[in-house]
């Protein structure tokens, strides 16, 4: 008897609860329910359309992938009030409205990856206290420092894969949270002196891919919590003798495929330092080095931190003739001119 009495209190329930969206879903969309969050999916190459219907109010994370949707305004957003994250990656989007997070003022994380962004608003990322900014393989040829509040709470933000020239520093004294910036594969020729300055709490660095050739002496004089650095795949000649100075926390550095044909003794003594962590990882392959006296101080630190480079035996001469493609550590004194 109470069996049967439970039974309709229990399907008017049910029905109560879809009938306010809580457990709705959108057509060509997967949701995920739980006790403390509800994450929606939607990767129908089909949908051209933001999937307001059915859409869960409480919905927590949002991730919109490889479809045809276009267009994505603040009022759409409104039906999500409490999102935290919202990914639409490899759809068409090719612009954003300055408002679009006015309705989302929970929203950390927003990934942008693989869409055809090329033009931005100001303010377009200022109405959330955004942490998370990922913003890579588009068509963005230029950065303003106005998308960003004062003082934003990022602390990670990858602008790879894109069509930048040169990063504005007034973005940079926007973002004294920041901790893992991504510049690589774009086409940045300098990095301007001071520029990162305001970075001191930047933990990685990626500028792979650039055509940059050289590098301010203080570049990272400001960035002293830097553990990885990654400049490989440029066309670096040189590094000035006191790049590092200061980067006593450097755990991976990349300078492979650049054209470094000789290195200085201070930089190498600063990557063998005692202050410099134990567990420093150094890329030097793929340069054209120079095997003459000037290598000494290169294979001498080979010699003594093997384990600190990354495949030592691929550091090759590229010159003179007689000793191109020998690796570096295999050098004899009377090779070198010793």
């Amino acid at each position: 008897m109470s069996t049967w009495f439970l039974l309709p209190l229990c399907v008017l329930t049910c029905c109560c609860s879809r009938s306010n969206g809580a457990l709705s879903c959108p057509d060509m969309c997967t949701c995920h329910f739980s006790s403390s969050d509800t994450k929606v999916v939607c990767s129908d190459d089909s949908l051209s359309q933001f999937p307001s219907d059915g859409l869960p109010g409480n919905t927590t994370s949002l991730s919109i992938q490889s479809t045809n949707l276009s267009t994505i305004t603040a009022n759409h957003l409104q039906a999500t009030p409490i999102l935290k994250e919202l990914q639409l990656y490899y759809n068409n989007l090719s612009t954003l409205p300055s408002d679009l997070l006015r309705a989302v003022p929970h929203l950390h994380t927003l990934d942008l990856t693989g869409n055809h962004l090329h033009f931005l608003p100001p303010y377009v990322f200022s109405h959330a206290p955004l942490r998370n900014l990922v913003l890579k393989i588009n068509l963005i040829s230029g950065v303003d420092a106005d998308w960003l509040p004062d003082n934003s709470n990022l602390t990670w933000l990858d602008l790879s894969g894109n069509h930048l020239t040169a990063v504005p520093t007034a973005l940079f004294q926007k973002l004294r949270h920041l901790k893992n910036l991504d510049l690589s594969h774009n086409r940045l020729e300098k990095l301007l002196a001071g520029a990162l300055n305001p970075l001191s709490s930047l933990e990685r660095l990626n500028l792979e891919g650039n055509q940059l050739s050289a590098l301010d002496p203080s570049a990272f004089r400001n960035t002293p919590n830097l553990t990885h650095l990654f400049l490989q795949e440029n066309q670096l000649e040189r590094l000035p003798p006191t790049l590092l100075q200061g980067l006593h926390r450097l755990e991976f550095l990349f300078l492979n495929f650049n054209r470094l044909g000789h290195i200085s003794n201070t930089l190498l003594e600063q990557l063998s330092s005692p202050w410099t962590s134990h567990h420093l990882w150094v890329a030097f392959s793929q340069n054209p080095w120079v095997c003459d006296k000037k290598v000494e101080d290169l294979w001498k630190w080979l010699q003594k931190n093997q384990k600190k480079a990354f495949l030592a035996d691929d550091i090759r001469c590229a010159s003179p003739e007689s000793l191109k493609e020998r690796s570096v550590m295999s050098l004899t004194d009377s090779e070198l001119g010793l």
